[in-house]
């Protein structure tokens, strides 16, 4: 029986009907497509591996301590591993509809919080792995970990050797058991032992974080109406963009800043467009707030497969049409968001809510998700993966879309991965509120095309889809600097 740490528990907390928690995404391979059969036994012999895929989890009575993990005695690997098709020949507009409906499913909290899709029947004989598991499992990084550990040839040298659930407690035991290691909080004492026995760097953290506080504090204020936010219901459209990730680092050799610095200014563009195709007046001061998750993993921390993630706030400066002008504003505030340690601050004070008890820390989770007016417009959550390619079954991925939840009355959230050279972006939106997702992705390969026309006088640029490299040509920039 291991507990859930606090802000683990908090996803599961924030979850209700209309919000399901998982976070996941659309995995697609060269074909043909292996056999079923061969693709479970892939599967089971890697389950040694990621002991959390058998686990499901409990909640304590009383709610006198976190939730819990504990083994499912009932686990079967054929209710997680599922198999289905698209018409063939299979668009990938109709993934992207297909993927939307799974998506759009709770996860059966009674059961392992995960389940995989193998997808037939997509165009040029290719398939698809559609995967979710539950955000209180992993974060972002960890999951590319548990990625990396399902889609590698590597297995757990134990396959063969049958699998035993350790006996599951009873609410009593639960509760005893939780109670007793509240009332001992050896981690919290060593913490506390630790501050104490070098005061000058933990005088010095404070300060730190007292910093960080101030400065984030003007982004702490609600936002302002929008059609970006607002009620959402239960369903969910996805959608995906996808640019080379040479053509972002040409862009920020000519132009400046980092690699994200020119991901939040295509994202820009893409939200500019948006707006605009709603009717929506963006003046040259109009500013989309973004929260922009931190993964504060330290080193040896991979393979712990839980949350370490905090957030920074940054402003996206849709108003300002010039495409290099809008990547030197961004640049601008990250470098200020930067020297302003607000994911440090962020990290202490998450850490600090284990001391809240869990009943609290679930009626402030929900009490965010239902407030009307969040500090926040949307997210953009960015997360490295392998830069090599990766094989299933002797078969390579091409690409790799992410998906994230939308949450509360943000309507759109924006998630990047990086896989062999290409940043693969997938855009959630909710169904009713956010019916024209579309224009944004459109939008984002196109602030590509914007920026790349000034880096670089080439002719047309390589842009990646699932089913080849095409080269694309060059539209004419927005404006000039």
């Amino acid at each position: 029986m291991e507990p859930m740490s606090a802000i683990d528990s908090s996803f599961l907390h924030v979850e209700n009907d209309t919000t399901p928690m998982h976070i996941g995404g659309v995995s697609i391979f060269a074909g043909p497509p292996p056999p079923f059969e061969d693709l479970r036994a892939m599967v089971a012999g890697k389950l040694d591996l990621v002991p959390r895929y058998r686990q499901k989890v409990r909640f304590v009575p009383l709610s006198a301590g976190p939730p819990v993990w504990v083994d499912d005695p009932h686990f079967s690997l054929a209710y997680h591993l599922r198999h289905t098709a698209i018409p063939a020949p299979g668009s990938e507009e109709q993934l992207r509809q297909m993927a939307s409906r799974v998506f759009s499913q709770h996860l059966d909290r009674n059961k392992p919080l995960w389940e995989l899709w193998v997808v037939e029947g997509l165009e040029g004989g290719r398939w698809a792995l559609l995967s979710k598991v539950h955000h209180c499992m992993v974060d972002g990084v960890a999951a590319t970990d548990l990625m990396s550990v399902m889609f590698s040839d590597a297995t757990s040298g134990s396959a063969s050797a049958p699998w035993s659930a350790a006996p599951e407690p009873s609410n009593l035991e639960v509760l005893l058991r939780t109670v007793v290691r509240r009332a001992t909080p050896a981690g919290q004492i060593d913490a506390v032992r630790r501050a104490l026995a070098t005061p000058r760097q933990t005088l010095r953290s404070f300060l730190e974080i007292a910093r960080a506080t101030a400065a984030a504090s003007p982004s702490m204020r609600p936002v302002a109406a929008s059609s970006l936010t607002g009620p959402i219901g239960p369903h969910r459209r996805w959608s995906w963009a996808d640019v080379r990730l040479t053509d972002v680092k040409t862009v920020r050799s000519a132009l400046g800043g980092t690699v994200n610095d020119v991901v939040l200014a295509i994202i820009t563009n893409g939200f500019r467009e948006l707006l605009e195709g709603r009717g929506e007046q963006v003046t040259e001061d109009r500013v989309i707030r973004t929260m922009v998750p931190v993964s504060v993993r330290r080193r040896g921390e991979r393979g712990v497969y839980n949350n370490r993630v905090s957030a920074v706030f940054a402003g996206l400066p849709v108003g300002v049409a010039d495409p290099a002008a809008r990547l030197d504003v961004i640049r601008a505030e990250m470098d200020g968001v930067k020297q302003s340690k607000q994911a440090v601050a962020g990290d202490v004070l998450t850490s600090l809510s284990g001391f809240a008890p869990p009943l609290l820390l679930a009626l402030g989770s929900r009490l965010v998700t239902l407030s009307p007016r969040l500090n926040m417009h949307t997210a953009t959550t960015n997360v490295p993966g392998p830069q090599q390619p990766v094989q299933t079954l002797g078969r390579r991925m091409l690409s790799s879309y992410p998906f994230v939840p939308v949450v509360g009355s943000i309507r759109i959230v924006v998630a990047i991965f990086s896989y062999d050279g290409g940043l693969y972006f997938g855009v959630t939106g909710d169904y009713d509120g956010a019916p024209d997702i579309d224009v944004l992705t459109a939008g984002i390969e196109r602030g590509m095309d914007d920026l790349l026309s000034l880096a670089s006088p080439a002719p047309a640029r390589t842009r990646i889809t699932g089913r080849r490299r095409t080269a694309a040509p060059l539209s004419a920039p927005a404006a000039t600097r």
